[in-house]
């Protein structure tokens, strides 16, 4: 698609009426999860022929052009980012923030709020980051008044001016940050409601009335701020990677979601899903006392049709070549073959699957969880014996999953083994690979009517029943959590849900060097009858 061409598609959303001083078009995204180069479907790293053929999407390329087109339809307009544009990817893996900085540069952001995820290498990574970006990154719900490295640096707010008027900005992270990513010692979070109202009181104290809250806190954290604050206009959200929409089927709500404020006032929400696949366009009308009286956009596909531009295509492909060094490096030994196959993981235990079980319960045991369900189908090599290198394990692993964590009644861990044998005759990629527990199976009862029998669970290196009444924390993968591989009870039943932690294939990488040389084993934690 030509830049002509988005031009035109990218007409059809201009909101109805003249478009004049008084509107303020808000370009966004959110959960960039450093998909710097373009994606599949299935939001991992897209092949150059896939790419060539036009049936990836995204991408830092492509995301520019996209941008270009809209600014050239919207002058009055603003770019921000609703945080987490680290982690996800090798770029991140390599160049811890460098790369996203040298991508964001290029397209032109004006501000973006911190995400849990630039705080997993600690602060000293988020600094860099900052010294690196044209643009401010606010941060309002914590104290980093004792953290020498944010310290002069980390700011809740800014002002924005466009087309004469003054918009003031507001950063939000998560307030549990502190126990989902390594922000150190020297950082408290704090509620964002109270938050959000200091620095609202310091805009109204200055004449401004245009406030936009970047907060990277959740649709449902969102939602509530918006019901408890007065004065927020819109609220560009992230962190639960929630795609809103007018027109698309998959979309968890209207673009944008309209809140009622507590002196009767609306608050306008939006959030454009994740990893590049999209960039948010909501268009915003101010009356002349800054009240808005329409807002109206819709999430703009980024797909294979987008030319990438061809300058900062160029510019990936080079900081790209040194991530096939990466691929080579040695992480681990193994004193056996990891055995892997199709069939073995599909159907029964496999040592590839006790592998990753093992290493996902281990990264996450001390936050209270007790148990890993990994899909046999997400495993996809084996691994000879000898040295491991990052490259073989990202062949075992290449969808760039994340770690979810969660809790779930007994019951439902049962129900949730159940669909995960329901199609073992068919091999599907749905059967459960586990840790911390254990169980039997049969192909003599039809499926999800008690194929599933003999269910322990690890308790002070005992193994005892599963209790159905009891709650346990269980930890999987994201695509799983979402209700991938018909898993759906881990959708509609798991709380306190976090789908957002590291990369899997790093967290192998990880239990790998420090458990190495690594011993392969079988020791009948799933059995069939």
């Amino acid at each position: 698609m030509t830049f002509r061409s988005i031009l035109l598609a990218l007409a059809v959303l201009i909101p109805a009426g003249p478009v004049s001083a008084e509107t303020l078009t808000i370009l966004h995204t959110n959960d960039f999860h450093s998909r710097i180069e373009p994606i599949t479907g299935f939001d991992n790293t897209c092949s150059a022929k896939k790419n060539d053929a036009g049936e990836c999407f995204g991408g830092s390329a492509r995301l520019l052009t996209v941008v270009r087109a809209a600014r050239s339809l919207w002058p009055n307009s603003i770019l921000v980012d609703g945080g987490d544009q680290f982690q996800g990817t090798l770029f991140y893996t390599r160049y811890q923030g460098q790369a996203a900085a040298r991508m964001m540069n290029a397209i032109g952001y004006d501000a973006m709020t911190v995400g849990n995820h630039e705080f997993d290498d600690g602060p000293e990574v988020l600094r860099r980051f900052m010294e690196s970006v044209e643009f401010p990154v606010l941060m309002s719900n914590a104290d980093v008044s004792r953290e020498p490295q944010l310290a002069d640096v980390l700011k809740p707010s800014m002002v924005i001016e466009r087309a004469g008027q003054k918009i003031g900005l507001i950063g939000l992270t998560p307030e549990d940050t502190a126990s989902i990513a390594s922000p150190g010692k020297n950082i408290t979070f704090h509620d964002p409601v109270a938050a959000v109202k200091r620095e609202i009181a310091k805009f109204e104290a200055e004449g401004i009335n245009r406030i936009i809250v970047l907060s990277h806190s959740g649709y449902g954290v969102d939602r509530f701020v918006a019901a408890a604050v007065d004065g927020i206009d819109v609220i560009v959200g992230g962190h639960t990677n929630t795609l809103l929409s007018n027109i698309l089927k998959r979309a968890k709500g209207p673009y944008p979601t309209w809140v009622k404020t507590p002196n009767g006032g609306r608050t306008a929400i939006v959030q454009a899903y994740a990893y590049g696949r999209f960039l948010g366009r909501l268009s915003v009308v101010f009356d002349k006392n800054g009240v808005v009286t329409r807002a109206e956009g819709e999430p703009i596909l980024i797909d294979g049709r987008i030319v990438e531009d061809p300058t900062l295509k160029a510019r990936i492909a080079k900081l790209a070549e040194p991530l096939n060094e990466i691929r080579r490096k040695v992480v681990g030994s193994s004193t056996a073959a990891i055995d892997w196959s199709t069939d073995d993981c599909r159907t029964g235990e496999c040592a590839m699957g006790n592998l990753v079980a093992d290493a996902m319960l281990a990264r996450v045991k001390t936050q209270g969880i007790s148990i890993a369900v990994q899909n046999g189908g997400g495993l996809r090599a084996a691994i000879d014996e000898g040295p491991i290198t990052l490259g073989e394990v990202l062949t075992v692993l290449p969808f760039q999953n994340s770690l979810s964590t969660f809790q779930l009644k007994g019951a439902d861990i049962v129900a949730a083994l159940e669909s995960g044998v329901s199609k073992v005759e068919a091999v599907d990629g749905r059967f459960p690979q586990v840790a911390g527990l254990r169980y039997a199976y049969t192909t003599s009862v039809e499926p999800n009517q008690g194929r599933i029998s003999d269910v322990e669970v690890e308790k002070d290196g005992k193994w005892v029943p599963i209790d159905p009444a009891a709650t346990y924390g269980v930890v999987s993968n994201d695509y799983l959590r979402r209700g991938g591989n018909e898993y759906v009870i881990f959708a509609e039943k798991a709380e306190n849900a976090y789908d957002f932690g590291p990369n899997l294939a790093e967290v192998v990488a990880e239990y790998l060097t420090a458990n190495g040389p690594y011993e392969p084993k079988l020791d009948d934690r799933i059995r069939k009858k």
